[in-house]
């Protein structure tokens, strides 16, 4: 059996009220059309629960792997600048979550969690160059003992309205374990120092968790 993630709460009752409301209209404008009406009603409903499934999984534990954030597209390999967190040049990967992605997020490797913040935005298309750095977003820090840096930035896209994330400052994160959730459509970008052997290219589908997007070293 599927489980349902615990964020479904609040948006699965506003999905049946409008679902519930749009039968109500039909039946008094076309009842003849409810039946039609009332499957179209069900098919949102399961639409909108399939964003929130939890995957059954082998979360096995990669030892010097960066792992991929969540399911999804790579769309984005290139050497960039991150001020926020990194301040230096880096390897940016960026994942898109299409609407039938899982959407829970984990972290991509085992650290301590040094650096947390939420930035109000935009909401462009998730696959605009500037969502990154203009859209709402989250970015999770992680420093080592040799202090390199990684960096992991949720993106809210133009359907994704609400972002969460469970990471706190301090925290001793496992990788493979939930870092957060964004709802619908949405991006997730990693950070990694350019000397980190890329593991992924341009296009590739990516499984969170498990697929791993670079090495450590």
């Amino acid at each position: 059996m599927i489980g349902i993630h615990r964020e479904v709460r609040g948006t699965l009752i506003v999905v049946a009220v409008i679902c519930l409301i749009f039968v109500a209209i039909i039946y008094f404008i076309w009842p003849c059309a409810v039946p039609f009406g009332s499957v179209l009603a069900l098919g949102l409903f399961i639409f909108v629960l399939s964003f929130f499934r939890i995957p059954k999984r082998d979360f096995r534990t990669q030892l010097n792997r960066v792992i991929s954030p969540c399911d999804g597209k790579v769309v984005v390999i290139e050497e960039v600048t991150e001020s926020e967190f990194i301040a230096g040049r880096c390897r940016q990967i960026s994942v898109f979550m299409s609407p039938l992605n899982v959407h829970i997020n984990w972290h991509p490797v085992s650290g301590q969690v040094v650096y947390k913040k939420y930035h109000p935005g935009k909401y462009l298309v998730a696959w605009h160059p500037k969502s990154s750095t203009e859209n709402e977003r989250m970015s999770v820090g992680y420093q080592f003992a040799d202090d390199s840096k990684i960096l992991v930035r949720q993106i809210a896209g133009a359907m994704a309205r609400r972002i969460v994330n469970y990471a706190e400052v301090d925290q001793d994160a496992s990788a493979a374990t939930e870092m957060g959730f964004i709802k619908f459509g949405s991006r997730v970008d990693v950070f990694v120092p350019l000397d980190y052997p890329l593991q992924v290219a341009i296009n590739d589908r990516v499984i969170g968790g498990v697929t791993p997007l670079a090495t450590v070293i």
